[in-house]
Order: C-alpha cells, then structure tokens, then sequence
C-alpha cells in the first residue's frame, strides 16, 4: 500500500466515530455482508460513514493491508477495527456491539 493510500485510510478512520469499508453505498450495498453490517447499524440508530470499495481500488487493496483483514465489509469504531459481517451479527446478538458504540458515540 502506497503511503498516499495509507493516509487516506488513517483519515477516515480516525475522522469517524464508526466507519464501514463496504461494498456498496448505506442507501444500495452491494452485496449481502455489507447489507448485514448497514443493518445492524442502522437497527441501532447509530450514525456511520461508509466508502465504497468498488468504486477506489486502492482503497480496496489498501484496507485489506491496513487491518491485516481479507475480507470487506470492515468495521471501524474510534478508530479501531472491529471486524466484518460475522463479528458484527456476533456482537450485536450478545449485546456487545451496543455497548461499544454507545462508549464511543459519548467520547
């Protein structure tokens, strides 16, 4: 991953409380594990930033080298990655991932 690339990611990372790196837009994604994620977080009423990986192909290369993560959708709260589709439904099914944003949407 280019420093530029790299750069980019850091922004919008740390810019947003919860970013998603997602196949798709929140209003039309693209496929059914970025669905699951603006679900989730939609059902939670919590306010998030996506970018689309189809359309920056850097983007899509480079987030995949930044968490050290194969697969897309990523999740960013505070700037920490959380995880895609799966650690998702398994946090919001135990309860944990309410916690983590009502924590990070307070700071």
């Amino acid at each position: 991953m280019n420093p530029e690339t790299k750069a980019r990611i850091d922004q919008l990372v740390t810019a947003n409380k919860v970013m998603v790196f997602m196949k798709g837009t929140k209003l039309m994604p693209q496929c059914g594990f970025s669905n699951n994620v603006v679900q989730i977080l939609n059902m939670l009423g919590i306010p998030f930033e996506t970018l689309d990986v189809l359309a920056d192909a850097e983007i899509r290369q480079g987030i995949k080298e930044y968490s050290n993560w194969p697969t897309i959708p990523q999740v960013y709260v505070n700037g920490e990655f959380v995880g895609g589709s799966d650690i998702m439904i398994e946090l919001y099914q135990n309860g944990e991932l309410q916690e983590m944003l009502e924590v990070a949407l307070a700071s």
